[in-house]
């Protein structure tokens, strides 16, 4: 179970606004660690289960070879444009790399779920189109951060 947060626990989102926030949602913001210790940060399409974040990486980017070094991340999903309108979470914890490096579409009973949901999601596909250049990480949260400014006005 995700750590909760301590501070901002009144714009912070229920468990069911979280699950509906990062259903909903689309592009993230990975950060990872450079050799070097700097981050590294970039947008990548993810699909939530409800427990897990699943991110579909082309396997020759600097995100997953920094991941291959050290498995440790932290993923940003948020909306809004006006002040009283921000909302978002921050996940983080240990990247697991699942299935075949990279994906081709060999069976893999683990991915047929989050296959579907992020085809349906980011293609309007019923099943995944696989290029043989991305593969997929699981973040299955350590800790979790959530903020919703909207509900600042009621308060």
């Amino acid at each position: 179970m995700a750590v909760t947060q301590r501070r901002g626990r009144r714009i912070m989102m229920s468990p069911a606004e979280l699950d509906a926030f990062l259903a909903e949602q689309r592009t993230c913001r990975v950060a990872t660690v450079s050799p070097d210790g700097m981050p590294h940060v970039s947008a990548l399409w993810f699909a939530w289960d409800g427990t897990s974040l699943w991110l579909y990486s082309i396997t020759r980017s600097r995100r997953w070879s920094e991941l291959r070094r050290d498995p440790r991340i932290a993923v940003v999903v948020d909306a809004g444009e006006e002040y009283g309108e921000l909302r978002g979470a921050e996940l983080s914890g240990t990247a697991v790399f699942v299935g075949e490096a990279p994906r081709t579409g060999e069976p893999c009973p683990e991915l047929e779920a989050p296959e579907r949901l992020f085809a349906r999601k980011n293609f309007g596909l019923d099943s995944m189109p696989h290029d043989g250049r991305h593969a997929w990480l699981r973040l299955t949260p350590e800790a979790i951060a959530s903020w919703d400014f909207r509900k600042l006005n009621g308060l």
